[in-house]
């Protein structure tokens, strides 16, 4: 598959072979769903639990008589009717982490990049480099390419300095260098932009 590659500019630098074994995989909506649930439980954090009767640290010596006291009878300070004591029926602990095989991980992958790609979603820079990194340049620059509403920006090793500072206020704009590009990022997104940088290092990390 070709594409054309551009500069900042909009100026024509091109084109660029993709490898159809990573931008060409026909999308599944199962596998898409899968890798995607997958991050999002991975994200959360673990809901902490609180603390019941039998865990708070407190004496469980009786502290009244039984009877002539003119109190009810408690065995310990530890009831959750007393400040400092248990909770009744408080929140448990629980983990959201979950597994998913790698292979599944990686073809989630490649139909997140072949969708916007067949939808035509797709823009191929030349590189980032921008000569005034100022966000009002930059967003006549955006323009200029046919930025959709939302888009996420994908460079090489590390996203250039200049472009990111650009683009930093820039609400409906996302940067990522190439090894944090996500499933779920590159689906949210209405469109995704590879440098030539961020096109190599993504095909390379399928064939290691």
């Amino acid at each position: 598959m070709k594409v054309k590659v551009q500069t900042l500019d909009a100026s024509d630098k091109g084109e660029l072979e993709l490898n159809d074994a990573v931008f060409g995989v026909e999308p599944r909506a199962d596998i898409l769903h899968r890798v995607v649930t997958w991050q999002l439980h991975n994200r959360r954090g673990t809901a902490r639990p609180t603390r019941e009767r039998s865990e708070v640290a407190r004496t469980g010596k009786k502290f009244g008589r039984q009877k002539g006291g003119g109190t009810a009878r408690h065995g310990d300070r530890r009831a959750p009717i007393f400040i400092g004591g248990g909770k009744a029926h408080g929140a448990r602990l629980r983990e959201f982490e979950s597994s998913l095989n790698k292979k599944v991980r990686q073809l989630g992958l490649k139909m997140a990049l072949s969708s916007h790609a067949a939808a035509g979603t797709l823009i191929v820079l030349d590189d980032l480099k921008v000569a005034d990194a100022k966000t009002k340049a930059m967003t006549g620059t955006l323009a200029k390419l046919g930025f959709g509403k939302t888009a996420l920006v994908i460079d090489g090793e590390a996203v250039e300095n200049g472009f990111a500072l650009a683009t930093r206020n820039l609400s409906g704009v996302n940067v990522l260098p190439a090894v944090g590009a996500n499933v779920y990022d590159i689906l949210k997104h209405d469109t995704l932009v590879l440098t030539r940088a961020a096109v190599e290092k993504l095909e390379a990390r399928f064939n290691g």
